[in-house]
């Protein structure tokens, strides 16, 4: 009768909580009875937050909640509405295909079915526009281009040089120059631009020669570029990674309790004990521990508030590195007044300003008689365009395509401008490795920070940038909080600063975790 009288009053406790609760605006969430407390608070559900939540799930951790700040789960994988075609915001390629390795991004999208459309930048010679004239001559620009090309030979032989005798890291600007030659005219500069700004996100002077040639994405998965079309979205390919794990209804849709989107993290406080997560709506989750999954830009700013301040390396490190701003802006148009048919898909647009509307692609391939085109800005061009009206953009645009294809083109009907740079959920596209930092301050982003662990493309080892680095950054983080949670090896190694000892062997610095 004890027991009975005193479960009875436990209940009638816990009502009365919660109306108090309800009364006050005090968050349910933080009542242990009506929520079991996680073992892992997942932050972020874009592709790397659901990839690091579906192994710890396979390994048995189920316990877990994801917080997702937004209303959808994909991150900087996003569809949308454009004039009534489905086109995609964000990422848009599965980049490297037909190599040694299959990229595991390609293995999902050739699983679902997704419409996906092969790139062809062969003829990228025969597609080069003057800033007022028409296109160059195919001899003049194929010999910028296969200049070029020898330019980046040099350039992935010196970075193997550098890597193999251990020197330090230059920009792929200063390989250019040791090779005494730096692209200044305008049509040696949009070529420069295609083969390193539309990749990385930003300029040859501060990007990394030795952590970006050769790609290892290019070298290990192929050099092919497939094009997602399919109106499910790219992010069909999160999805397909998160119904293995969390529980769906007969439509399919995803209905698991665990994910709670529309709750933006405000505060990570971390101890010995476990974590207390706070949200913008104000409600409290506590766990083992916590994954965050925030971009690169969102750890570089304050909108999450970590308690205690993350250690001085880490916030170093995360600093150093950079994130690219990387825009792709959609036009319809009345009609087509642009070439079309093989050979024509993609042209660029040499202007005497590096980087001004440079690279463009014509869909007729992939939305047939949409008459649309995506033009692709990066780093200030795209900041720049992001804080004016897209009126001015548009205005800039069709000054561009007439200097191109003449002054009776009509206006387009309809323009598309996503901005990145300035959601607080995500600041940018994705990481870009900058010259002067090394695998120090790399394994430094990625490592734990006691109870507090991290993933994001920008933690991938080799594939920082891409959607397969994002997932397999899911996995790799994820692997290292099990080996801590049921293995209790705690202890996260980081090579110095210097590479190597003078005797050759690589010191490491061991970091206990809990």
């Amino acid at each position: 009768m004890q027991d009975k009288e005193r479960a009875r009053m436990v209940s009638l406790f816990l009502m009365v909580l919660a109306t108090f609760c309800c009364l006050y605006g005090l968050p349910t969430e933080t009542m242990a009875a009506r929520e079991p407390t996680p073992t892992v608070i997942i932050v972020g559900a874009g592709m790397s937050g659901i990839s690091a939540a579906k192994t710890l799930s396979d390994a048995g951790i189920k316990n877990i909640i994801i917080l997702e700040g937004t209303d959808r789960i994909g991150g900087r994988i996003k569809k949308t509405n454009f004039s009534g075609l489905s086109v995609e915001m964000g990422a848009n390629w599965v980049e490297g295909v037909n190599g040694k390795e299959v990229n595991p991004i390609w293995a999902m999208a050739n699983k679902l079915g997704l419409k996906t459309y092969y790139s062809d930048f062969d003829q990228l010679p025969t597609n080069i526009y003057k800033q007022t004239g028409g296109v160059y001559e195919e001899s003049i620009a194929q010999k910028a281009y296969d200049l070029a090309d020898e330019l980046s030979e040099f350039s992935k032989n010196l970075s193997l040089s550098l890597k193999s005798e251990k020197r330090q890291d230059i920009s792929i600007l200063a390989s250019q120059r040791l090779e005494n030659h730096v692209p200044t005219t305008p049509l040696e500069m949009v070529i420069d631009y295609y083969n390193y700004d539309y990749e990385f996100g930003e300029p040859p002077r501060v990007t990394s020669l030795k952590n970006t040639e050769p790609t290892a994405t290019f070298e290990n998965f192929g050099e092919d570029f497939y094009f997602v079309g399919d109106s499910r979205g790219y992010e069909s390919v999160v999805y397909y990674v998160a119904k293995q794990f969390l529980t769906t209804n007969k439509a399919g849709d995803i209905t698991d309790p665990r994910l709670k989107l529309n709750k933006a993290v405000t505060e990570i406080k971390y101890s010995k004990r476990g974590v207390v997560v706070k949200t913008e709506d104000g409600s409290v989750y506590k766990a083992a521990y916590v994954m965050v999954s925030a971009s690169l830009g969102v750890l570089q700013t304050n909108l999450i508030n970590f308690v205690p301040d993350l250690p001085e390396s880490k916030l170093l490190a995360i600093y150093q590195f950079d994130m690219s701003v990387y825009t792709k802006i959609f036009l319809k148009f009345p009609y087509k007044f642009w070439p079309t048919g093989n050979g024509t898909e993609f042209f660029v647009y040499a202007h005497a300003k590096r980087g001004y509307y440079p690279t463009w692609q014509q869909l007729e391939t992939e939305y047939p008689g949409a008459n649309c085109l995506m033009v692709t800005v990066t780093d200030d061009e795209a900041r720049r365009i992001e804080q004016q009206p897209d009126s001015k953009t548009k205005a800039e645009i069709m000054e561009v395509l007439r200097n191109m294809f003449g002054k009776n083109i009509p206006d387009a009907t309809d323009i598309l401008v996503p901005k990145w740079w300035s959601d607080r959920f995500y600041k940018g596209a994705f990481s870009n490795w900058p010259i002067g930092v090394n695998r120090y301050e790399f394994d430094q982003i990625r490592a734990p920070v006691g109870r507090v662990y991290f993933t994001g493309e920008h933690t991938s080892e080799h594939y920082n940038g891409y959607v397969h680095g994002a997932y397999l950054a899911g996995i790799d983080s994820a692997n290292i909080l099990i080996k801590c949670a049921k293995k209790k090896m705690c202890t996260y190694n980081i090579k110095p600063k210097s590479d190597t000892n003078l005797d050759g062997n690589v010191p490491l610095i061991k970091t206990a975790v809990v």
